[in-house]
Parts: C-alpha cells; sequence; structure tokens
C-alpha cells in the first residue's frame, strides 16, 4: 500500500497523532477509521460481486446488440 513509508515514519506519525488527539481520543479514531476501511472493502468486494467477467460482457453486448437490430428490421 505505502512501500516508502518505513517502521521509523510510522512511530513519528503515531507520536504526532498522539500529541495533538490525546490518548483518550485516539483509540476511538483508530475504530473509527477501522470501520470505515472494513465498509469500504465490503462494498468494493460487492461491487466486483456484481460485475460479470469480461467473457460474459462481451456475450451480453453481442446479444443485445442482436436482439437490438432484430427489432429495427421488424418494424
Amino acid at each position: 500500500m505505502l512501500p516508502n513509508i518505513g517502521i521509523p515514519s510510522l512511530i513519528l506519525i503515531l507520536l504526532i497523532a498522539l500529541l495533538i488527539f490525546g490518548p483518550k481520543k485516539l483509540p476511538e479514531i483508530g475504530g473509527a477509521f477501522g470501520k470505515t476501511l472494513n465498509e469500504f472493502k465490503k462494498s468494493t468486494s460487492q461491487m466486483m460481486e456484481d460485475d460479470p467477467p469480461e467473457s460474459e460482457r462481451k456475450e451480453i453486448n453481442e446479444e443485445t446488440t442482436t436482439t437490438t437490430s432484430e427489432s429495427q428490421n421488424q418494424s
């Protein structure tokens, strides 16, 4: 995800967050961030399940094109 951030950088970020928010608010913020990330993962995986694979999309497009051209010919 973030390959350029090392352990020292993470420690520095956590210390700054601790100074800004305090020790009482930090767990609440972490929990809210975790819940948000979890919801994001659920919604993206749900979107991926709803999308048909590429091969099925081509078949659907071909069927739609054939059906549309047939209905125009009948009119």
